[in-house]
């Protein structure tokens, strides 16, 4: 594996005086070793990017464009070695790095598309009453400033690329800080974007770590921050700068729900099968992995011993193996932490069925029953490969279950009723109801974020273009309309 020293500066490589290695949680082998910017370069990138923001936004749509078309095309040519490097770094399988490019690549191709067809303006005439007889109205959208990228460990690419790639279409420059855990992979697009031709200054790459970061949080220079993390970080950002546009992409604790019309054989080996993997996907370390499973009465003593079943069946181990469906977790501490969530809930009550197993940073696939409200597991995004299944009756006290909680990002519904998907529609407090599958599905183009404490604003390409910019209205006069 090739080691990466060097950050991106307003668009070109440099070093700074301090380094960190970057070791693999399943092996602890050295994967690479950064370059830590110093407290001038961070302020260099800054101004930079301040000083751009003015000609970036005027940058035409087709530089940008192809911009973004040239990163994701370079993403498909160089797809095995950055899939082996987030497997790595992040001790994600094989098979899901792999996928992770894809979407990468994915965002970038939706992002030039976006940039071609963004800010075309919307005509309004005014003459509508007598005051505005020959007037007409041209909004367009324009960047409210430099964007603040804050991207997390559990995907260290496609996350960074939700950051960079809406930023560089709507014409707003963007710093973007690389989680301290997982930096390389956020790091390789510089190399693709040092190859475009880009605006100097309109994006830099800086590894700096987490306790440098309030004071580039409250840089006035920086108006717009877009983090994805956790409830407490992101909330903390908000309330230090209450006049910043901020987007949390925050917590869950994404809920599957197994309603009594999905009951046939093939049914529940589906659900059972979609919320195994998905439980356990990523080491369970996804805002929208499966963490709870509401089943109907009629369905549960059915459904609960092949979910049991599938859990027990996933395939654990080395992350480089294209077998391995789970790996370990991003550290040792952050499995030490799961495990204490399991023994607190088995110790209060809940009955364990599966895993419950901790080796190193690996936590083996686990399932738990009559877990108590009040425990941290049924509370709390555990943030691991843990499952909990409880039964309710009927669909009133189902989504009443899933509603039941601070967070509310995505939840699933298995049913066949579309007038029931209607109603879950309606009734989930969430920000995305998938209906037939987990609330683990996401594409990148659509909107995706939170309700209650899972965060504010949204992602998803233009979503996220519109979070980074503002509508500015041209009054055009003595027109003949």
């Amino acid at each position: 594996m090739t080691s990466s020293h060097a950050f991106w500066l307003a668009g070109r490589q440099v070093t700074g005086e301090d380094t960190f290695d970057v070791t693999s949680p399943w092996d602890g082998r050295v994967v690479g070793t950064v370059s830590v910017p110093t407290e001038a370069q961070v302020e260099e990138a800054v101004a930079a990017a301040y000083a751009v923001r003015d000609e970036f936004a005027a940058t035409p749509a087709h530089v940008r464009a192809a911009a973004l078309d040239h990163v994701s095309k370079r993403l498909v040519e160089r797809t095995e070695e950055i899939a082996q490097l987030i497997s790595a770094e992040n001790g994600k399988p094989i098979k899901w790095a792999r996928g992770e490019v894809a979407r990468a690549v994915s965002v970038f191709r939706f992002a030039a598309e976006e940039a071609r067809r963004f800010n075309g303006g919307e005509a309004q005439r005014l003459d509508t009453d007598a005051g505005g007889q020959g007037r007409l109205a041209l909004t367009r959208r324009f960047p409210k400033g430099v964007v603040l990228g804050i991207a997390p460990f559990n995907f260290p690419l496609n996350l960074c690329a939700h950051k960079v790639a809406p930023a560089i279409a709507a014409g707003a420059p963007i710093i973007l800080k690389p989680a301290p855990a997982t930096p390389l992979s956020g790091l390789i697009l510089g190399d693709l974007l040092a190859e475009t031709e880009l605006p100097a200054g309109s994006w830099s790459i800086l590894p700096v770590s987490n306790d440098r970061m309030p004071a580039l949080v409250q840089d006035e220079r920086l108006p717009v921050i877009s983090f994805t993390g956790s409830e407490k970080v992101g909330y903390a950002i908000m309330d230090s700068v209450p006049r910043k546009h901020c987007t949390l992409e925050l917590g869950g604790n994404g809920a599957a729900v197994v309603l009594a019309d999905f009951a046939s054989d093939a049914d529940l080996d589906w659900a059972a099968t979609r919320i195994a993997t998905f439980s356990n996907y990523q080491g369970g370390q996804s805002c929208i992995s499966v963490q709870r499973v509401i089943a109907d009465a009629s369905v549960y003593d059915r459904l609960l011993p092949r979910i049991v079943a599938a859990v027990e069946a996933q395939v654990t181990g080395d992350p480089s193996d294209a077998s391995t469906e789970v790996g370990p977790l991003v550290s040792e501490d952050a499995a030490k932490r799961v495990e204490s969530w399991v023994d607190e809930a088995v110790s209060a009550g809940a009955k364990l069925l599966a895993g419950g197993k901790r080796d190193g940073a690996s936590y083996a696939p686990t399932v738990l029953t009559e877990v108590p409200a009040d425990t941290t597991i049924a509370c709390e995004e555990v943030f691991g490969p843990v499952l909990t299944v409880r039964k309710v009756d009927g669909e009133a006290e189902a989504f009443a279950a899933v509603n039941d909680s601070k967070y509310g990002l995505q939840a699933g519904v298995f049913t066949h009723d579309l007038q029931a998907a209607f109603r879950a529609h309606r009734a989930l407090e969430v920000g995305g109801v998938v209906v037939g599958d987990v609330p683990s599905y996401r594409a990148d183009q659509m909107p995706y974020g939170g309700a209650k404490q899972s965060g504010v604003g949204r992602e998803g390409v233009r979503f996220a273009m519109d979070d980074y910019t503002y509508e500015r209205v041209l009054v055009l006069t003595g027109l003949a309309l």
